[in-house]
C-alpha cells in the first residue's frame, strides 16, 4: 500500500504540472478503471505519447473499461498534437490481445523486462 501511494501522488503531481494526464472511469464513487497518458518527451519526440497503467479493477474486467479508457486516451492524445503512441504490457498475462484489438501493432519482445507482481521476471511487449 506504501509503494502504490507514493506511485499514485508522483503520478497526480506529474499530471498537475502537464506531464502526463491521468483518466478515471467511475461507477459512482468506484474507481473502476485508469489509463495514464504520457507526454512528457524529449525535444525530439513533440509528436509522441505513450500509453501507461492501463488497470481495470478485476470485477469490471470485460465490461469495456479499459476500451473506453483507451479511446479516450487516443482521444487527448489527439488534441494535444501527439500522431504516435507507444505502450508495453508484461508477455505473460499482459493485455496484448487487448491492444491489438485496438488496432495496435507489436514491435516485438524483450525478455526479462520486468518484475511480475508476486516475483519473478516477464518479458514486455512493445506496441505502437
Amino acid at each position: 500500500p506504501d509503494a502504490a501511494h507514493e506511485f499514485w501522488r508522483k503520478s497526480l503531481a506529474a499530471a498537475a504540472r502537464g506531464e502526463r494526464a491521468v483518466l478515471g472511469a467511475w461507477d459512482g464513487k468506484t474507481l473502476a478503471g485508469t489509463v495514464t497518458l504520457l507526454l512528457d518527451c524529449p525535444p525530439n519526440q513533440p509528436h509522441r505519447a505513450e500509453i501507461a497503467k492501463l488497470m481495470t479493477r478485476l470485477d469490471y474486467r470485460g465490461k469495456g473499461i479499459a476500451t473506453g479508457l483507451m479511446r479516450a486516451a487516443e482521444e487527448l492524445a489527439v488534441k494535444k498534437g501527439r500522431t504516435l503512441l507507444v505502450l508495453d504490457t508484461a508477455s505473460e498475462e499482459g493485455a496484448g490481445g487487448l491492444y491489438e484489438k485496438l488496432d495496435f501493432s507489436l514491435t516485438g519482445e524483450i525478455p526479462d523486462y520486468a518484475l511480475k507482481p508476486h516475483g519473478g521476471l516477464t518479458g514486455t511487449l512493445i506496441y505502437w
